[in-house]
């Protein structure tokens, strides 16, 4: 399965050109094809897993300059090194997802598109609700946050001394950013994401319309 991300700056004429500095906050996620401009102030990038697609749209969400769609379909192949090049429904859906994500108002400026538009909703409901917890949190929270590993034990002492803080100050950083409900509730956007291609028998072509 594939899932395109289509992501555009908010308010570029105000704070200028930010698209360099998200490509670099995505240069590590895996992608099929990797993310890059695609015109003026957009990314567009491909993934193969919905658990990178649920990652790098939080990671756009978390800088609060982007609008982010997510498109659950694919490219044909072979995959073109230059996002331009591509082809498929997947763009599609990522772009029908980015235009209702800049119409969202106050809310998170995030979309989700796919053939099974119902658990593709189901999807966004998710996805905007982390989006939330990520969009909220402060720089002296991320300070913290940035340095945790899901899963990882005895870091938070760690951290504190890397920190020069107290763990408590630590602990109490983990908690009011809701910060291990986040991650494990991830996993759960990304299932919805995987059922939002709709049933693998029926082809992506006649989904689409």
């Amino acid at each position: 399965m594939q899932y395109v991300l289509t992501i555009n700056q908010r308010d570029s004429r105000e704070v200028g050109d930010l698209v360099p500095d998200l490509l670099r906050a995505l240069r590590h996620f895996p992608a099929t094809v990797p993310f890059q401009r695609s015109v003026g102030d957009e990314v567009q990038g491909v993934v193969a897993s919905a658990q990178t697609a649920v990652d790098a749209a939080l990671r756009a969400i978390r800088y609060r300059r982007w609008h982010v769609g997510i498109g659950a379909g694919g490219i044909l192949p072979p995959a073109p090194e230059r996002i331009l090049d591509a082809q498929g429904f997947g763009l599609v859906y990522a772009r029908r997802a980015v235009d209702r994500a800049q119409k969202t108002g106050e809310r998170i400026p995030l979309a989700v598109e796919g053939p099974d538009a119902e658990v593709a909703g189901e999807a966004e409901a998710v996805l905007r609700l982390l989006g939330r917890i990520v969009y909220t949190r402060t720089d002296a929270e991320w300070t913290v946050l940035d340095l945790m590993t899901p899963g990882a034990r005895g870091q938070q002492k760690f951290i504190a001394q890397e920190l020069g803080i107290s763990t408590q100050a630590v602990s109490k950083a983990v908690v009011r950013s809701h910060w291990l409900e986040e991650h494990a509730t991830r996993p759960a956007a990304a299932r919805l994401l995987d059922l939002a291609h709709g049933p693998a028998s029926l082809p992506e072509a006649a989904l689409a319309y």
